[in-house]
């Protein structure tokens, strides 16, 4: 065989490798979803891009492709299943209905962040994960795929109560603190209850990391009794996340983040900031809700 023949085969050998041809199952999620994508590297990626929306960063018209293109790649792994992952790009508005479809169909959300500064509007990823077959995940992720681009130009939908009437007033806060099951700290018009986790037994350097050094999950309130607001944060083991999610959107409260605080330590620890508004009792179940789903499984349980 010549050389230029060799080198030939072996561009078109690559050409080939690189556009394989795609599974009949890896087509049937793209047609289920409604969405194009391609395979390649073995991996299916379907596009979500949000083409719907013109953002501008500091001022600056940007196109698409530069950081709004959402996506949910799949890939074979053992035993005959796909591990799907992937990062959606959402409005302020459609984050939390975004979420609760993807856990109420049994995906896993595991990290809500923001990738800009000053960018209009508001842009937020999520990062999503599941495992099982093709046809399934995409029947799963499809709920959610949906809502992305419907959302309301307001968003009490997601939000428990109504925020048109919180001002400073008085809160029973020897109830809230019965009812939470921990005694909580007055400073000024607002209310602060701080739980530590010293159950996971975190330790970097040989130092043990106890609430005071962050490792807590703390709920604020302010308002009255019958209109309030409430922001906190949840310090979890990899397998307290979904559930606290579960809890905490099921009693309308807001997610507004989940991310690590430490990246140090072992074991691992998430963090999630969530926020909401009500009467300050349905608030503080909320709040309690998520707290019934840490400890259950204990530090020895801390991966996946």
């Amino acid at each position: 065989m010549k050389h230029s023949q060799m080198i030939g085969l072996i561009l078109t050998s690559a050409a080939m490798a690189a556009a394989q041809t795609m599974p009949a199952d890896y087509d049937a999620v793209l047609k289920a979803l409604g969405k194009q994508g391609d395979f390649k590297s073995s991996v299916l990626k379907v596009n979500i891009p949000r083409n719907d929306i013109k953002v501008t960063i500091d001022g600056i018209a940007t196109p698409t492709p530069f950081g709004f293109g959402g996506w949910l790649a799949m890939t074979k792994g053992t035993g005959g299943d796909d591990v799907m992952m992937g990062d959606l790009v959402l409005l302020e508005d459609e984050v939390n209905p975004v979420m609760s479809a993807l856990l109420s169909n049994g995906l896993e959300v595991t990290a809500l962040h923001n990738h800009f500064f000053f960018e209009s509007p508001r842009i937020f990823y999520m990062h999503v994960h599941g495992h099982g077959k093709a046809a399934d995940l995409a029947k799963m992720a499809k709920p959610a795929l949906d809502l992305i681009g419907k959302g309301a130009p307001q968003h009490q939908s997601s939000v428990s109560g109504s925020t048109s009437n919180i001002s400073a007033g008085q809160i029973d806060t020897a109830n809230i603190a019965k009812l939470v099951g921990h005694e909580g700290e007055q400073n000024g018009q607002v209310y602060k209850i701080t739980v530590g986790r010293d159950d996971i037994g975190l330790k970097e350097m040989g130092a043990p990391i106890n609430a005071r050094m962050g490792l807590n999950t703390w709920a604020a309130f302010f308002g009255s009794d019958a209109s309030a607001e409430i922001a906190g944060d949840v310090a979890m083991l990899a397998n307290e996340v979904t559930p606290v999610l579960k809890a905490l959107r099921a009693n309308g409260l807001n997610i507004v983040a989940i991310h690590n605080h430490m990246t140090g330590g072992a074991p691992t620890v998430y963090f999630l900031h969530y926020w909401g508004t009500g009467p300050a009792e349905k608030l503080a179940s909320g709040f309690k809700a998520a707290l019934n789903e840490l400890g259950k499984g204990g530090a020895a349980h801390s991966g996946h």
